[in-house]
């Protein structure tokens, strides 16, 4: 049906990417973005383990206050539909396949710490940001912010310049 390895031309798959945004804001009236769905769920295993702890939380007691249940949250859902649909994606062009991509030159043991370490890095600072990079990107520029244009120079910026400290896990 599809031919190995092929993808989606990058303008048009751009083009889509602004279409769900619009949806997004039309439907929901959020922008789209990860940490949410990942702050939802912490929050509602936390509840679930030890939903004293989580409701005299100041962190977590606004997510699941009077009831709330974070796991309902349109970010959650977001997130559900970004994992399958990757996979249905990679399914249906023949690229899904179990692997941890790395360079040849590491350890599995050492791409795997260096993912954990960058997933906790990631998960720390878009919270004390107050959201992730494709929030702000997406979401500020969707709506003409000044802050989404200067977030998309900050982090192509710093990405270039992280990248050559950490090539060596890639290359």
């Amino acid at each position: 049906m599809f031919k190995k390895n092929q993808y989606i031309n990058p303008y048009i798959g751009g083009f889509f990417i602004g279409l769900m945004m619009i949806a997004a804001y039309y439907f929901s009236g959020e922008g789209l973005g990860s940490s949410g769905g990942f702050r939802d769920v912490t929050a509602g295993v936390v509840n679930g383990i030890a939903p004293k702890f989580a409701n005299n939380s100041a962190y977590y007691g606004r997510l699941v206050e009077d009831g709330r249940n974070p796991f309902n949250t349109w970010l959650v859902f977001e997130m559900i539909g970004i994992i399958f649909g990757a996979i249905v994606s990679a399914a249906l062009f023949n690229r899904l396949k179990f692997e941890i991509g790395k360079s040849p030159k590491i350890s599995n043991k050492k791409r795997l710490v260096a993912a954990l370490l960058g997933g906790l890095f990631w998960g720390v600072g878009s919270q004390l940001g107050r959201g992730c990079t494709s929030g702000l990107v997406m979401s500020g520029m969707a709506v003409s912010s000044l802050s989404g244009y200067i977030g998309l120079m900050a982090i192509f910026g710093g990405g270039y310049i992280f990248a050559y400290f950490f090539r060596k896990l890639w290359i």
